[in-house]
C-alpha cells in the first residue's frame, strides 16, 4: 500500500471541501490534499440548482438565517475572485427571487410572512397579481399575489465546481478522485489520516466534508442522512423568465444559456439515486403552474442528488469532543452552495490561523450528544 503525507487532508471534494481547500491555500497552507470517492463535485454539489435564497426560504430570523445571510453577502467577492483566479465566470445572477401565491390560503401565508420579515428588517416587497405580471410577464395569470426578494440570487453551481477545481489545479492542491476512504486513522484519540484501498494518507489535520457519506466514517457520533432531491430541466430558445421563482409546490431557475431547472423533491430514500416517473411528472406540473410557457418546451434532462441532512437539518461544523485532529464541515442539507463561502472562511480561519467564529457554537457536532440524539 502506498503512503502519502500531507499537512491538511480534506475528505470530500464537493463545493464545501473544494472551497475550504481554496480558503486554506489563500491563508498560506501549501500541503493540501482533497480526496473524493468519485469525481470531485459530482454528487449533491453538481445536482443542485444554485439558488442563494436566505430570505425566501427562511421561517425565522434565527442564527441559521444570519449565517445564510452572511454567506450570501460574500458571494459577489467570491464570484469576482474566482473569475480573476481561474477565468471561469460562475454566473452570479442578481435578478432576485419571486415567491408566488395561487389561492387565498397561500396569499394569507405570504401576507403573514411579509409582515414578520419586514419587522425583522428583511428586504422584501409585497406584490399584487398585476405587479407580479409586470415583473414576470410569462408567469401564470392565475397568480394572485407574490413576494419579491431583490437580495436572493443564484449561481451556476456546475461552473462554480469547475472554477474551484481549476483553482486547485492552478495552485498545486492535490486532488485524488475515485478513491473512497474506508476508515480514519486514529492514534490515541487523534485522527492522523485516512486509509483507502490503495493508500495510507498521513495528515497533520483532517477535515471531513463528506456530505451524505459522513456517518460511515464517524460511527456512533451522529447521523447524516441522504435526502434525495430529483430535478428536471427544460431547454428554451431564449431565457423565458427573469428571476428564480418559487411556488408552494416547487421552483424554477432560469439560466443564462436558456436552460430552466425545475425542482425539487425531498425524499428520505436512503442512497437510492433513481429518477422516478412520478417525480418528473410532479416537477413538470409545478413548473406549469408557475408559467404555462413550459408547455412549449420538452424536458431535456433529469437527475437527482443526495442532500446531507442532520437530525435538526442544520449544518455540522466544528471539532467533535474527544477526537483531536479532526474538523467537520458537513450536513449543509439544502444550502451547500449558499453556505460554501462562509463555511470555508470559518474553517480555514480556525485551522490555519486559530481564529474561532461565533458560529462554531451554533453548529457544533457536540449538540447531538447534549440533546441525546446521537446514534447508538
Amino acid at each position: 500500500m502506498a503512503s502519502l503525507n500531507t499537512e491538511i487532508l480534506i475528505i470530500g471534494g464537493g463545493v464545501i471541501g473544494l472551497s475550504i481547500a481554496r480558503a486554506l491555500y489563500k491563508r498560506g497552507v501549501r500541503e493540501i490534499t482533497v480526496i473524493d470517492k468519485g469525481r470531485v463535485g459530482g454528487e449533491a454539489s453538481w445536482a443542485a440548482a444554485g439558488m442563494l435564497a436566505p430570505n425566501a426560504e427562511t421561517h425565522q430570523a434565527d442564527a441559521f438565517f444570519r449565517f445564510c445571510t452572511a454567506s450570501n453577502t460574500l458571494y459577489p467577492d467570491f464570484a469576482a475572485e474566482l473569475l480573476d483566479e481561474t477565468g471561469i465566470d460562475v454566473e452570479l445572477d442578481r435578478s432576485g427571487t419571486l415567491y408566488l401565491a395561487f389561492d387565498e390560503a397561500e396569499k394569507a401565508a405570504i401576507d403573514k410572512k411579509y409582515k414578520w420579515q419586514k419587522t425583522a428588517g428583511i428586504e422584501v416587497a409585497s406584490l399584487s397579481s398585476e405587479e407580479v405580471l409586470a415583473l414576470e410577464p410569462m408567469v401564470s395569470p392565475e397568480v394572485i399575489a407574490g413576494l419579491f426578494y431583490p437580495s436572493d440570487w443564484q449561481v451556476e453551481n456546475r461552473k462554480l465546481i469547475t472554477a474551484l477545481r481549476r483553482y486547485a489545479e492552478l495552485n498545486g492542491i492535490n486532488v485524488i478522485e475515485n478513491s473512497p476512504v474506508s476508515e480514519l486513522i486514529v492514534n490515541h484519540n487523534r485522527v492522523v489520516g485516512a486509509i483507502t484501498a490503495d493508500a495510507k494518507i498521513n495528515a497533520g489535520a483532517t477535515i471531513l466534508t463528506a456530505g451524505a457519506w459522513t456517518s460511515g466514517l464517524l460511527p456512533n457520533k451522529f447521523e447524516i442522512k441522504p435526502i434525495r432531491g430529483q430535478m428536471i430541466s427544460f431547454d428554451a430558445p431564449e431565457r423565458p423568465l427573469n428571476c428564480v421563482i418559487y411556488s408552494p409546490r416547487g421552483y424554477v431557475v432560469p439560466r443564462a444559456d436558456g436552460r430552466v431547472l425545475a425542482g425539487a423533491t425531498v425524499e428520505d430514500a436512503g442512497f437510492n439515486k433513481e429518477v422516478t416517473a412520478d417525480a418528473i411528472t410532479s416537477l413538470r406540473d409545478a413548473a406549469l403552474e408557475i408559467s404555462p410557457v413550459f408547455a412549449n418546451f420538452d424536458i431535456k434532462g433529469s437527475w437527482c442528488g443526495l442532500r446531507p441532512a442532520a437530525a435538526d437539518e442544520l449544518p455540522v461544523i466544528g471539532r467533535p469532543a474527544g477526537i483531536d485532529g479532526l474538523m467537520l464541515a458537513t450536513g449543509h442539507y439544502r444550502n451547500g452552495i449558499l453556505l460554501a463561502p462562509i463555511t470555508a472562511q470559518m474553517v480555514a480561519d480556525e485551522v490555519a490561523l486559530g481564529i474561532t467564529s461565533e458560529y462554531f457554537r451554533e453548529f457544533s457536532p457536540d449538540r447531538f450528544a447534549k440533546a441525546g440524539t446521537a446514534t447508538p
